[in-house]
């Protein structure tokens, strides 16, 4: 008697990327007017953030995604029809219901596929990654998974707080992934500590605190807020254990890594990570200088600018490593192979 057949294990990579941001730029100078106070030094000289784009008025979330998601296929040379499942990682959605994933995959008019949100704040890019991956390697349905990553969150800025509205900027950035018979991603984890779940956030809008006349009169829930300051350590020493840890699993070190992603929230930080790695700050890509804090949209966005500027070649070990509200942190490896 046979038994039941058994699938050969199926790599994927990644075939195209693509990024959008609004049009509308918001300098640290235009900042320091409307705050009063002169916030370069800090917003420039630690996070590295020089500008930012927020939308205007009638641009959101799912149109980012949209432009993002349309380069991104054009790069990958894929029609909609060829799209067997997409997945948006944003924790500043559409509506609350349904969801950014439905508006996006009805303007796509991604006729095959199946689509759903993933909330995972800004580790969200590689929560999804990793959800893509896994789909292909399980089930030989799905050959094309398009993924983006986007964000809205200047919807949610109060103007006259400094913790967020010089970091916080909107950005999209998506992927095609598809399967192979080579291996591209390698290994990725995943961690979170729900102890830090009231830290930083959103915290009206949900079915715990509806919105209502007397939120919308005290501007606090609605707004995106610091509450609680998050250790330096979560990142500082967070981000090479699970790095280190990932690596391991695979057989790898540090120095076999050509090009790091990490969250694109305080150049410092990664400043600080890359000298406790005995890496060259110049193998990590960041782009907060232009583009601000784009949370869930941050790693793929930096991706594609690195591919779109020739600093990612064919061969080479990349590695992403995102964490944000939550507290939700992921670390994801991947060889990288050009079309």
């Amino acid at each position: 008697m046979n038994g039941p057949s058994v699938m050969p294990v199926r790599g994927a990579v990644i075939t195209g990327t693509g990024s959008a941001v609004p049009s509308r730029i918001v300098t640290n100078a235009e900042l320091s007017t409307m705050l009063g106070e002169d916030i370069d030094p800090f917003v420039r000289g630690t996070l590295g953030i020089e500008e930012r784009h927020w939308c205007m008025g009638d641009e959101s979330t799912a149109d980012l995604a949209e432009d993002a998601a349309r380069l991104a296929m054009e790069a990958a040379g894929v029609a909609p029809d060829a799209i067997d499942l997409l997945i948006v990682a944003t924790d500043t959605p559409e509506f609350i219901s349904p969801a950014t994933a439905s508006v996006l995959h009805g303007r796509l008019e991604l006729t095959r596929a199946g689509t759903f949100d993933l909330n995972a704040g800004c580790a969200g890019f590689v929560t999804a990654l990793d959800v893509a991956w896994k789909y292909i390697r399980s089930d030989s349905r799905y050959q094309r998974i398009l993924v983006v990553g986007a964000y809205a969150m200047s919807k949610y800025l109060d103007q006259h707080d400094k913790k967020t509205v010089t970091i916080f900027a909107d950005g999209a950035g998506a992927v095609v992934v598809e399967a192979r018979d080579t291996d591209g991603i390698l290994a990725s984890e995943l961690f979170a500590d729900g102890r830090y779940c009231h830290g930083m956030g959103v915290f009206a809008g949900g079915t715990r605190t509806p919105i209502s006349q007397s939120v919308l009169d005290a501007g606090l829930q609605n707004k995106l807020r610091f509450v609680q300051k998050y250790p330096a350590s979560i990142n500082e020493e967070g981000w090479p254990r699970i790095v280190q840890s990932v690596l391991g699993r695979i057989g790898y070190t540090p120095d076999d890594v050509d090009r790091w992603f990490w969250t694109q929230v305080n150049r410092s930080t990664i400043e600080t990570v890359m000298q406790g790695l005995s890496q060259p700050m110049e193998r990590a890509h960041t782009i907060m200088h232009k583009w601000g804090y784009t949370g869930s949209a941050c790693l793929p966005m930096a991706l594609d600018d690195a591919v779109r500027t020739g600093r990612v070649r064919d061969g080479e070990l990349l590695m992403f490593t995102g964490s944000g509200a939550g507290l939700a942190m992921g670390s994801l490896a991947m060889r990288w192979h050009a079309r």
